[in-house]
């Protein structure tokens, strides 16, 4: 007898300290031939997959291709992680999609395979009868689960320092973990980091495939720039959408840019009321974003987790920070709260502890992780308030 789905992935672990590269390939080629495989973006980088990859998925799906969306992590329900056709899976598309996955893989394969590269073979048979699949790479992109089915296009968002334990410690040694996933197109974002393009440039001219480079002409960056001031959005996200419309002339789809003013990034910078945005960024490179995207200074709502540089990130959003209020968060990969109290002394900041009042006076970030935003909405008791 099987185990649903929701008591399957229970006991599955969600970190490993060494991964088997190996056993997603061998998932992977056992699955292949029961379905149907659709055009693949996929999106590799560390910041701006997740906008980058439900913008290019809204569109096409505006245009009336059957669009699949996978992303991770999840802020409050693991259907979030799967998107078809403009809403997140139900319950019930996910336990047909895992029955089938587990007949096809048997137990052992099964139990074998971790969190992420299990969901991410189940998002591939939710996904077969699309017209287009946008897969977002999870930690890296050369060894990611992700990276198991061709691609019609890798897009390359901007990379950082991140993961280094992973991916490596120098720009050129991440950026190159990541881009070396790619195929025959590949899309570069506008990057931080000169070296990125330098990476990019020597392995698609290895692997014989086509760099495009981010481009928006002007009159597209106009229009751009009249839905992101009614969306509230920052400058990153009209990045980020300039490199979605990119993508979708490159594999020649069609759509509307009006469509982007029906799209809902929750959890991106997202207005939740007047005075609170709540966004799951988490390292240097987010936070020069939003510092960048802030017009006036707010109350930074903060936890993180141990393996990010939450010193820079705190010395990043100081000028537009007042002062921080520390939220608890329930993850093995918290830091403690001492070592955040230490860099928040460091850098400088006023700082107590997030007790789930709200100043209709005050302006709110809510930012750190998946987990801060996810326990400050739990808190606040918002749920209802998330867009299905």
């Amino acid at each position: 007898m099987m185990d649903s789905f929701d008591t399957f992935l229970q006991n599955k672990p969600l970190y490993y300290k060494e991964i088997d590269h190996e056993r997603v390939h061998i998932a992977y080629g056992q699955l292949k031939s029961h379905i149907k495989h659709p055009r693949t973006v996929h999106i590799v980088g560390t910041n701006g997959k997740g906008s980058t990859g439900r913008m290019i998925a809204h569109l096409a799906y505006k245009s009336g291709l059957k669009v699949g969306h996978f992303s991770s992590p999840h802020i409050l329900k693991f259907n979030e992680r799967i998107w078809l056709n403009g809403r997140d899976s139900t319950d019930e598309v996910l336990e047909v999609a895992h029955q089938r996955l587990f007949g096809i893989l048997g137990k052992a394969l099964s139990e074998s395979l971790s969190y992420f590269e299990y969901t991410t073979l189940l998002a591939f048979i939710v996904f077969e009868n699309c017209d287009l699949m946008v897969l977002e790479a999870g930690l890296g992109g050369e060894f990611d689960a992700t990276n198991v089915c061709d691609k019609a296009l890798s897009v390359i968002t901007p990379i950082g320092i991140d993961h280094q334990a992973f991916l490596g410690e120098s720009i050129e040694a991440i950026a190159g973990t990541k881009i070396r996933s790619i195929q025959k197109k590949v899309l570069l974002a506008p990057q931080v980091y000169d070296e990125v393009l330098e990476v990019a440039k020597e392995i698609t001219e290895v692997k014989g495939a086509k760099l495009y480079l981010s481009k928006c002409p002007s009159e597209r960056v106009t229009q751009l720039g009249v839905i992101a001031e009614e969306r509230s959005w920052g400058n990153y996200l009209v990045e980020n959408a300039s490199v979605a419309l990119q993508a979708l002339d490159i594999l020649d789809i069609s759509y509307q840019i009006d469509d982007l003013r029906t799209l809902e990034l929750f959890g991106r910078f997202y207005p939740l009321t007047k005075n609170i945005r709540i966004d799951v960024g988490h390292n240097p490179l987010a936070a020069k974003a939003i510092e960048k995207a802030l017009d006036k200074k707010v109350v930074l709502i903060y936890n993180s987790l141990d393996d990010k540089d939450y010193e820079a990130v705190l010395q990043t959003l100081k000028p537009k920070v007042k002062h921080v209020e520390i939220i608890p968060i329930d993850s093995q990969r918290a830091t403690t709260l001492s070592e955040i109290e230490k860099a928040i002394q460091k850098v400088g900041i006023d700082y107590s502890y997030f007790e789930g009042k709200i100043d209709k006076n005050e302006q709110y970030l809510v930012f750190g992780s998946f987990y801060v935003v996810e326990e400050f909405l739990n808190r606040m008791q918002k749920k209802s308030d998330v867009p299905k």
